[in-house]
């Protein structure tokens, strides 16, 4: 996955993540994925917000950098914002994750996301809000143009997706994951307990994790971990199938320390050095 670095480098070698998210009330997602990223490794990460809302990142955050964008009067992403956006992806990010707390409410963000996925060429993770929005057009998949597409749904997204009943997709979770993969040629994570990663036709089943993480925040850890495995180039599946892995050991040395009850999700973040420290001493990175 990420083996040692070498002496002779500089966080430019590491790659760049760019994450598009947040809107009032919901600036905690976007700043959970990006201090993740940071803390897997990811050389660079810039967040690309609501240019009202971009005072509040930068308080919040420290080493992550942020992008304003233009927004609408209700202070989510405006159309005007995909070609600045588009941009910056082209020039600068090595991949780019879209969705944290970006709101499905506003029509004209609708079209700032599908904007997005349907032109950038660089690997792209489509998480949380963003799930919902494109499951009324899922076309947009087939349409875009890049080539490492990685969904994250939990099964009540997947529903949004498929129009399935959430019971009817716990009940064959990977058969519906490999069917809506192979469809659309994505790389599909179905969240929740055993989460299936799959890209249709290698399927992988992680074991770790906790009934703990079922807390607010925990999936937009997740996104930020695969998404710097993503932008230091590793593979769309690999990233997926050693990221959820990750997140669910750090969740299980979070829980070892603060309990299932207690645990939050920046208590995950917290454990993500002793996960990767783990790792090493076994000779596993």
């Amino acid at each position: 996955m990420i083996g040692k670095r070498k002496k002779d480098t500089h966080k430019g070698d590491y790659g760049h993540l760019f994450i598009l998210g947040g809107s009032p009330g919901l600036t905690g997602a976007v700043c959970l994925a990006g201090e993740a990223a940071m803390r897997s490794g990811c050389g660079l990460v810039t967040i690309g917000i609501p240019e009202g809302l971009n005072d509040i990142i930068e308080v919040k955050l420290t080493e992550v950098m942020s992008l304003p964008l233009p927004q609408t009067d209700k202070r989510t992403f405006s159309e005007e914002a995909i070609k600045p956006a588009l941009n910056f992806i082209n020039k600068r990010a090595d991949a780019t994750l879209i969705g944290p707390g970006i709101s499905t409410g506003i029509e004209e963000t609708h079209r700032f996301v599908e904007g997005i996925i349907e032109n950038t060429e660089k690997p792209i993770i489509i998480d949380a809000d963003a799930i919902k929005i494109i499951s009324a057009n899922l076309e947009i998949l087939k349409k875009s143009k890049s080539k490492s597409i990685i969904l994250t749904p939990h099964p009540g997204e997947m529903s949004y997706l498929t129009g399935m009943e959430i019971k009817e997709i716990q009940r064959k979770r990977e058969k519906v994951a490999e069917e809506f993969t192979k469809e659309y040629r994505v790389i599909l994570i179905l969240k929740g307990y055993r989460t299936v990663i799959t890209d249709g036709k290698e399927r992988y089943i992680n074991l770790t994790g906790n009934p703990g993480m079922a807390t607010a925040g925990s999936g937009d850890v997740l996104a930020g971990i695969i998404g710097s495995f993503l932008a230091q180039g590793n593979s769309a599946l690999e990233s997926a199938r050693d990221g959820v892995y990750i997140h669910g050991l750090a969740g299980d040395l979070a829980a070892k320390e603060f309990g299932e009850i207690s645990l939050i999700a920046s208590d995950i973040i917290k454990k993500l050095p002793s996960a990767f420290k783990y790792l090493v001493d076994r000779k596993v990175l």
